[in-house]
């Protein structure tokens, strides 16, 4: 054993030390550890080794109480208690392992065996021991009193003894907290002492006991405050106190804690004067803490509404501390989830009562606007220089839930908060004498945007004033620029119902989109005016297609922003004519088709892959909006607006027949390469979903293509746009022939993969897998077809079932559950589902008893469900002659539990969510986890 921990501790070399504490952790649940533990605890040993010694005893004592005999309680308790007190003065981390220890061989005997746990150690070690200093008796005393409640916490009680034993020591506190009240309010008390009481408090709150027992050690941490030394320890205690969900019961002391958190106030100040932000932050901890859990029980006090509002009024000092979030203080972000519960609270009041504290409060929370837009503004540029980027992306997320709060509290002011914002900004950009600083015209601006991001302001009245000053502001840096487009973005939907205010607005966006800062708001804003104003923006859209042009000629924006844009190119140009959008489309595109031109000759190499795949990504963003049949328009709005049907062929057809050859011709050199295979497949995947039946020219030769492309190199993007094919084109005779030979070869060319071994490709059997699964559900008479193997596609889905990528099973467990309903109807499936249902139980089986991950126990209750619906009188049998093999679906259940799963599953042919729950008990079963706390949220 010594041999072992030396090499453990000293031993320079890694695998030593790794057998060593392989061989210790099997020592220590070893019978003899009850031996040889107190022999490592002798004082000539050092440290480590008494630690070990230690640890053991509680691992014993903690998993293999069932191994003590009775009779031996006691003795164990003596020699535990004789070792703490031996150790009061010696090593502190043997100490802490020691009283752990006790603290868990308490907790299995209380109440029975041990009645009065607590007072007795209190009475052990307030006994007058001659060999130990009475100050390392007292430490050693809160040392244990502080572990007990932790070890409780801890600890693998059952269900039952844990509330039984929680409400014992709940009842034990009274030998505690006068010892704990005596202690801290000895004049002579050392600071250690104090310090080890108010961490022994803390431990002991969080096991509920009554608020109205704490007060008295409230209070007195409430002095502890004053004391620097103990500021942080009091603070957490008070917090842990105030916070435990069931304080909210003692209405008269929570009351009385008002008072003593409202004197902290000066203590604040000076703190806030001091730049000290560990006694500001610690201080405004307190007063969230009173006023975000005891909000509804104190504004139920009516009479003693002025002192809830002094606590509500130091909050608000508290979120509008002095100084920039997070560089002067961290204060400020604490408060904003207690102003939402406030609201919440006030607003849940019966309609009478509401309307007094609507009186008290509104005030209030229009003073909290003007805080958190004054929080919310920028520092100078040159403080703002020297922040940090950790430190600006802190103050970025700390402005959205500065945002988010305001859009809260919009719910309690309603209109009247905008027009307060609209009337500031107007002053602010019409006073002449004291012109203002940018940073305060952009945070009013934020605080506009954060309202109408979400809220529908096209009744406000101030909107067309506010339309009105954006041109007037003078836009003087990037964040300000920002805010502006922001801002407009989020007045997109009023923009088209007063189209007349465009011209005021436009010019600003179209002039930022050359403006490499203003990458993302201005882009973002082109796009969402285009989306919603496309109907009366013709009159603009050669203007708009110039400066886009011009900007993604230049190569201003990231590829992102480029993708948006042509999204918004997509959107304005669904509203024109057919003629004018081809002529647009032409010069959009002719740029670009040039350069694929060229780059369709080059041999690849990863800079001219790169170029490809942008390029292809600007036409698939292009294509996904540009929609002239208008299918996304809401139909009541726009029933006015709507153009005349177009006559011949959609636009994006006519494009995409002039540039297939050459992206047949850019594909023979790129098939290998997966990401170029998705850009090409993605071009033709967002065309056919904008267009849906207008894509029917293009059917033939697409499948053509796609049959050529997945015969050479399988790749999945191939198999879901076929997917998509079949979903659109399924019930349209005249169209289908080439989908369903495309189908066909797909199925043959996956099977041979299958046999060559498909592990090396769950994307391609996932895809696989669904396309079938949509087969089924839009052209089941696919599965009719001479020339489909239908036993060798019901084989691969059950392989598929097998895979550990659980996005695979899930997706072969659709495909099952497609299958299964079918097995009337259609005659190759019934058979193939007769002959081999038996297998596809067994997969499942092996999934649910444990080969595959229990996020997917719901698809595998499907199938179940579905197999007892369609082949009932099959699955008795087959599910009689699987649970008879020993150990399936595994070792730990029994032949009954097994009957009882299989006479469950049999009966239950119409409630699946009874299915999926039995197939969820049963899985547990089979994995050893039933009835274990592993297992208590799932």
């Amino acid at each position: 054993l010594f041999q072992a921990l030396h090499q453990l501790y000293y031993d320079p070399n890694i695998e030593n030390k790794n057998l060593a504490q392989k061989w210790l952790m099997q020592a220590q649940v070893s019978p003899q550890a009850w031996h040889f533990s107190w022999i490592l605890l002798n004082m000539d040993k050092v440290p480590e080794i008494q630690y070990f010694g230690a640890s053991a005893l509680h691992i014993k004592i903690s998993r293999y109480w069932n191994d003590i005999p009775a009779d031996q309680y006691e003795s164990l308790k003596s020699q535990l208690f004789t070792h703490i007190t031996r150790f009061a003065s010696g090593s502190k981390i043997v100490l802490t392992r020691l009283c752990v220890a006790l603290a868990s061989l308490a907790l299995s005997m209380m109440p029975e065996a041990w009645p009065c746990a607590v007072a007795d150690m209190v009475r052990m070690f307030q006994a007058e021991d001659s060999n130990v200093d009475g100050r390392a008796r007292c430490l050693a005393l809160l040392e244990l009193l502080t572990v007990l409640p932790e070890e409780f916490q801890t600890s693998r009680l059952p269900q039952y003894r844990k509330g039984q034993v929680r409400s014992v020591l709940a009842q034990e506190c009274s030998s505690v907290f006068p010892l704990l009240e005596q202690l801290l309010q000895q004049q002579d008390s050392p600071g250690f002492i104090k310090q080890k009481v108010l961490k022994c408090f803390s431990s002991w709150v969080q096991l509920e006991i009554p608020l109205m027992d704490c007060e008295n050690l409230i209070q007195a941490a409430f002095t502890s405050l004053q004391d620097p030394e103990l500021f942080d320890t009091a603070v957490e205690a008070v917090v842990n106190a105030i916070s435990q969900p069931d304080a909210q019961r003692y209405v008269n002391t929570l009351l009385k804690l008002i008072p003593p958190v409202l004197g902290l106030q000066e203590q604040l100040r000076q703190a806030v004067q001091s730049g000290d932000m560990e006694t500001s932050h610690g201080i405004c901890r307190i007063a969230v803490a009173l006023g975000e859990n005891h909000s509804r029980a104190l504004l139920d006090q009516v009479e003693h509404w002025q002192s809830f509002l002094a606590l509500v009024n130091m909050i608000m000092f508290c979120t509008g501390i002095p100084g920039h979030y997070p560089v002067n203080e961290t204060t400020s972000s604490l408060t904003l989830t207690f102003w939402y519960t406030l609201q919440d609270d006030i607003l849940s009041f019966e309609p009478d009562k509401q309307a007094v504290y609507q009186q008290v409060y509104r005030p209030v929370y229009f003073q909290l606007v003007d805080v958190l837009l004054h929080k919310a503004q920028f520092p100078s540029d040159e403080e703002y220089g020297f922040w940090s980027s950790d430190e600006k992306e802190q103050f970025r997320i700390y402005r959205v839930d500065i945002s988010d709060t305001l859009m809260y509290v919009y719910e309690m002011l309603g209109a009247e908060l905008l027009s307060s914002l609209y009337d500031k900004l107007g002053r602010l950009l019409t006073n002449t004498e004291q012109p203002s600083t940018w940073q305060h015209t952009e945070a009013l601006l934020y605080g506009f945007q954060s309202i109408a991001e979400t809220i529908d302001v096209n009744y406000s009245d101030v909107v067309p004033g506010l339309i009105g000053l954006i041109p007037r502001i003078s836009i003087s840096n990037v964040q300000l620029a920002d805010t502006v487009m922001f801002t407009i973005g989020a007045l997109s939907e009023w923009l088209a119902d007063h189209p007349v205010m465009i011209n005021n607005v436009l010019p600003l966006v179209l002039q930022a989109l050359g403006n490499p800062e203003l990458s993302i708001s201005s882009v973002s804003t082109l796009k969402k005016i285009c989306r919603e104003c496309k109907y009366d923006l013709p009159p603009y859209a050669a203007n708009i297609v110039a400066v886009s042009q011009e900007v993604l000629m230049k190569q201003i924006h990231k590829t992102s922003q480029c993708m948006w844009l042509m999204q918004a190119l997509g959107f304005l140009l669904s509203a024109l004519q057919v003629e004018e959008i081809l002529k647009n489309l032409h010069s959009l595109i002719t740029p670009y088709i040039q350069q694929l031109e060229k780059l369709a000759d080059e041999t690849p190499n990863p800079s001219n892959k790169l170029a490809i795949i942008h390029i292809l990504g600007l036409l698939s963003n292009l294509f996904t909006t540009l929609d002239i049949s208008h299918h996304d328009d809401d139909h009541e709005s726009n029933e006015v607006k709507k153009l005349p049907v177009q006559q011949g062929p959609n636009p994006v057809v006519v494009v995409l027949q002039q540039v297939f050859q050459l992206i047949q011709k850019v594909l023979s050199k790129w098939l290998n390469d997966a990401q170029v295979v998705e850009s090409v497949c993605a071009i033709f995947e967002k065309s056919v979903k904008t267009l849906l039946d207008d894509f029917a020219p293009m059917v033939p030769q697409l499948c053509e293509m796609l049959g050529q492309m997945y015969s050479t190199i399988p790749q999945a993007s191939a198999i879901d746009l076929t997917r998509q094919l079949v979903h659109i084109f399924a019930h349209e005779p005249a169209h289908f022939p080439p989908i369903k030979a495309l189908f066909l070869l797909v199925t043959s060319v996956t099977l041979t993969l299958f046999q060559q071994g498909p592990r090396d490709h769950p994307d391609i059997v996932d895809s696989f897998m669904q396309l079938l699964a949509q087969a089924l559900k839009r052209k089941p008479d696919l599965f009719l077809c001479s020339n489909l193997d239908v036993k060798a596609v019901f084989q691969c889905g059950v392989l598929s079932l097998k895979f550990p990528e659980a996005p695979t099973v899930k997706a072969s467990c659709g495909f099952f559950t497609e299958l299964l309903p079918r097995c009337g109807d259609i005659a190759p499936v019934g058979q193939v589902v007769h002959e081999n249902g038996k297998v596809l139980l067994q997969a499942v089986l092996e999934g649910v008893g444990g080969q595959a991950s229990r996020s997917l126990m719901d698809h595998f209750a499907e199938i179940l469900f579905a197999l007892n619906k369609h082949c009932f009188s099959y699955l008795s049998i087959w599910i009689k002659e699987a649970m008879q093999q020993d150990g399936f679906p595994s070792a730990r259940v029994s032949p009954e539990q097994k009957e009882t799963f299989s006479q469950q599953i049999l009966r239950e042919r119409v409630n699946k969510r009874r299915v999926k729950e039995m197939v969820k008990e049963f899985t547990l079963l089979c994995r050893g986890l039933h009835g274990t706390e592993y297992t208590a949220d799932y």
